[in-house]
């Protein structure tokens, strides 16, 4: 009797929480449909829909094969006569045993003496739709709207190899012994590979669970076990207690010998949930420090979101060899790679518990919405490291790294125009950034809050991208922190639905204290030719530092571009006084000043005043603003070059980050230029102070200031720095004078390029001999290196040539297709390898044709690594002469020859306008550098 009204209870409150549970909403939000393009959308009509699961599941580990039976509840929304669900093309079901039944209550009296009745129901037959994972029970006569039915559905299949659905998997045990296990990876649609299941985010229901296992294994399971049974002598049965309303995909369990991690400082009792580790006890101690940390995070999301997951336990569980990209994160049994959790840091941990609370508590509908969620859950670790050891993990790299890395790829002409992946996480990387930018701009509190309220209003339910935008509205509103007038959605929206970031040009007029304010499409890649870029506005929050106010705290924005071309800022300090415009990167969009400002900054940047008032993030992005605005052709490299001239003291390694990256970028594109020389000794100044006081390494000195050396001395040796140079040959020097030189390379790879580009022709013969007799028995990425370096790195035409000849014309058989064309491609790197492989072409035309006439893809690849890397007029005269002399020679490679001059033709535009001001520049500034210093002068 209990059972009985403990199930009317329950369908009680499904019936009255369907709204919430089962969501059939279809709103659109405002996150682009590309996201997730490469699930399928095979999406289920909600004229059924489901209100419980309960799930018997029996793996069979000795033949790799599992059966089970499933009894869903549904209810009808719309008449109709068949039920849609998700079944994969694997999964074998049991046509001929599938029953369906009407569910009929009835109450005489009081509720003790309810009872439910069922009504078979007809079913005429069943069949999955072509090319879909969908599996359609078509009935006899329809069923009326309202109506609640139970269908069992009995089904087997295999258990995969792969990370999908239900897969096996092993590891070695501390004494070398080979254990097997169990388990699922359902994310983003693989429960279908398990059982029948209307799978999909937006359908949230309990379930009930039973799974067998071997006697000698536990199954860990997104709820604790009620009970266990026995089946025979070596399997038993778990029945698990029955789950929240929760997505397929969040649905999991492992069945393994891993054994429970009992912590020197353990939880309550009490406590709720409580936190678990299994692994294998070999590495028990070492989870120690990560156990605390779990709890740590935990309880720092708790006190953020200020609620509690509604669930009794969390289980981690370490899997040597898990071959899943990243962890399953289940609700209540997360799932690692062993060497991943035993990683130090916080960041990964957070991420994975926010998904408790984002993801499998509170749903995306659809995927469309996932990357709004991953993106929240990124931020909100990020804010997590932040918080619990001040960023000490991200060792000064949140967010520049993620942001440069979107200046640069939205930037192209064409971002990402055939990786529909690197597209998605680009979108995700930039929600995340504008998530970011709504946290300092509202106030950390307000977003804080906004965030509990969206929590709070969806507890077991779904979501859409909108949702989260209007919850922190409200709570801005409320707050004060955003005009009544603005939405969130609106500005989030002029973000997230651009494949474009903004850039912004500030003109002051000193005389009555304004600035004009402009914002376009920033583009950095030549030419400018993006279509409707006119049309393109965002709303930009114009945060303002002013410098008889160095105030970097206040994040509350001095206006708002409300999506308009323009706007003009009052009240600017005097005209002796500089601004700053987006201090500490708070939006994602660079900033250009007028030339008067900019040299206000770069002058306060070169006192010791101006380098402790500035912060870190700031100095940095004044730098990284200036450089790639220069390079994009919107501000003089003079005045980019002066804003350099503060790093000769800095030494916070945040801003030498992208200090590196100009240099590479620069270096490459003067490289053909008699001023490269000049550049080369400019670095050489910059960077020899810097490494001199690094000095040598030290034992267990921080992170940043290893990197910190080791770039500084890849970009000193590869400008030319004489004790750079004599260190590597001093080293490269032993491996030439051992008696078996084919055996293994002794000399560390930060030599090898510094010795073939400045070394001897001896010393780079003696490369070359190595890559030819290299043996099959080593490893052959040494070998790739090696080659690498040989074709890369020289600075002498005879090197290259010597190189060409042997891999083209004497078509020697130790080099294959792939190291030609790895060649190639190495030599497109400096004005050396492209200049000598565009000579090799001409003068060996008529030989080089011939031995690629069937073998179009190197031939390509040839004509456009030789003539599609030039940057200035004399360069695209020799390529426009080649094209002349060989007029209707070039055959597959047409297009791209026509497609290289075009490209050259605005390179030159730009060496035209920039190196006559890069070379002045340079004049001037090395007037001050002692010229008989060797160090500088190189070799």
């Amino acid at each position: 009797m209990n059972s009985i009204i403990s199930f009317l209870l329950l369908g009680t409150i499904l019936s009255l929480c369907n709204g919430y549970i089962v969501d059939i909403r279809q709103k659109r939000s405002i996150d682009l449909s590309a996201s997730h393009a490469l699930i399928p959308d095979a999406r289920l009509s909600k004229d059924v829909i489901p209100t419980s699961y309960i799930l018997n599941l029996r793996p069979n580990f000795e033949e790799s094969n599992f059966a089970g039976d499933i009894r869903m509840n549904l209810s009808w929304n719309e008449d109709t006569k068949k039920i849609s669900l998700h079944a994969h093309y694997d999964l074998n079901i049991y046509e001929k045993d599938i029953k369906l039944r009407k569910i009929k209550r009835r109450t005489e009296g009081s509720a003790e003496t309810a009872a439910i009745e069922y009504e078979d129901v007809a079913i005429q037959r069943a069949d999955r739709l072509p090319k879909k994972t969908v599996y359609v029970i078509y009935l006899k006569e329809a069923i009326a709207q309202g109506t609640e039915c139970e269908l069992e559905i009995k089904f087997n299949g295999e258990i995969w190899e792969s990370t999908e659905g239900l897969f096996k998997g092993s590891y070695m045990d501390g004494k070398s012994e080979k254990k097997h296990y169990l388990a699922t990876y359902m994310r983003p649609h693989n429960a279908r590979r398990l059982f029948p299941c209307f799978d999909e985010p937006g359908f949230k229901v309990p379930f009930t669970v039973s799974i067998s296992r071997p006697k000698t294994y536990q199954t860990r399971f997104n709820t604790l076990p009620a009970k266990t049974e026995d089946i025979d002598n070596n399997y038993v049965v778990d029945y698990f207690e029955t789950t929240p309303p929760m997505s397929s995909f969040t649905f999991g369990f492992v069945i393994s010998q891993l054994q429970k991690l009992e912590p020197t400082t353990p939880l309550p009792e009490e406590r709720r949930p409580q936190i678990n580790i299994w692994s294998r006890p070999e590495i028990h101690e070492d989870l120690q420090e990560i156990y605390t940390k779990l709890v740590t995070v935990y309880d720092h999301l708790e006190a953020y979101f200020n609620v509690s997951v509604p669930l009794s336990k969390i289980d981690v569980l370490a899997i040597p060899g898990l071959a899943s990209v990243r962890p399953a994160d289940n609700w209540g049994v997360l799932m690692f790679k062993e060497a991943e959790l035993l990683k130090k840091g916080y960041y990964g941990l957070s991420q994975e518990l926010i998904y408790q609370w984002l993801g499998s508590w509170v749903t995306p509908y659809w995927w469309s919405d996932a990357h709004v969620n991953k993106a929240l859950a990124s931020f909100l670790a990020s804010y997590t490291v932040i918080g619990i050891d001040n960023g000490l993990e991200f060792n000064g790299k949140y967010p520049m790294t993620v942001l440069y890395s979107l200046y640069y790829e939205f930037s192209k002409r064409y971002p990402h125009s055939r990786i529909t992946g690197m597209k998605q996480e680009t979108t995700s990387f930039k929600t995340e950034l504008v998530m970011r930018m709504l946290n300092y701009t509202l106030s950390s509190e307000t977003f804080k809050t906004g965030i509990r309220r969206f929590i709070a209003d969806r507890h077991f339910s779904t979501f859409f991208g909108d949702d989260l935008w209007d919850a922190l509205t409200k709570q801005a509103h409320e707050d004060k922190t955003l005009d009544a007038k603005y939405a969130i959605n609106e500005i989030a929206g002029s973000w997230i639905t651009k494949d474009r970031l903004p850039v912004i040009k500030i003109e002051r007029n000193y005389k009555d204290k304004t600035a004009k304010v402009k914002q376009k499409v920033y583009l950095r890649e030549r030419p400018h030719d993006v279509p409707e870029q006119d049309k393109m506005l965002w709303w930009i929050p114009l945060v303002l530092v002013t410098q008889d106010s160095l105030d970097f705290n206040n994040t509350t924005p001095h206006a708002w571009m409300e999506k308009t071309r323009e706007l003009t800022l009052k009240d600017l300090p005097e005209q002796e006084k500089f601004i700053i415009v987006n201090p500490e990167e708070i939006g994602p969009f660079p900033v250009n000043y007028d030339e008067k400002n900019w040299d206000l900054l770069a002058k306060f940047l070169q006192t010791e005043d101006g380098r402790t008032k500035i912060p870190i993030y700031t100095r940095a992005k004044l730098l990284h603003d200036a450089w790639n605005l220069a390079y994009a052709g919107d501000l003089s490299f003079a005045t980019a070059f002066d804003m350099t001239l503060f790093m000769q003291n800095e030494r916070n390694h945040i801003a030498w980050n992208p200090v590196f990256t100009f240099i590479d970028h620069i270096g490459r594109h003067i490289d053909m230029s008699a001023v490269h020389k000049k550049f080369e000794t400019y670095v050489r100044v910059l960077l020899t102070p810097l490494y001199e006081e690094l000095g040598k390494p030290v034992e267990n000195e921080e992170n940043w200031k290893t990197d910190l050396r080791s770039l500084s001395k890849t970009f000193l040796c590869r400008a030319g720095y004489r004790p750079c140079i004599e260190e590597a040959q001093e080293a490269f020097k032993l491996w030439m004078q051992s008696e078996k030189p084919d055996e293994g390379n002794p000399v560390p790879n930060q030599y090898i390029c510094p010795v073939f580009k400045w070394g001897t022709m001896e010393e780079w013969e003696f490369g070359l001999q190595r890559v030819i007799n290299f043996p099959k028995s080593r490893i052959q990425s040494e070998r790739t290196y090696l080659l690498k370096t040989l074709a890369g790195c020289p600075v002498q035409h005879e090197k290259i040539e010597r190189l060409l000849n042997i891999t083209i014309l004497e078509e020697n058989g130790n080099f294959t297709e792939n190291d030609i064309f790895l060649i190639f491609s190495m030599l497109t790197g400096g004005s050396s390898g492209y200049m000598s492989l565009f000579n090799f072409l001409s003068n060996n035309w008529v030989v080089i044709r011939q031995r690629f006439e069937n073998k179009t893809n190197l031939w390509d690849n040839l004509i456009g690594s030789a003539t599609g890397v030039f940057t200035t007029q004399e360069g695209y005269d020799m390529v426009k002469k080649l094209k002349d002399e060989r007029r209707g020679e070039f055959g597959s490679a047409e297009h791209i020859i026509d497609r290289n001059l075009k490209n050259i033709k605005e390179e030159a535009k730009w060496s035209d306008e920039n190196l006559p001001v890069i070379e002045k520049w340079l004049d001037n500034f090395l007037k001050t550098v002692n010229q008989n210093d060797n160090k500088f002068m190189g070799k």
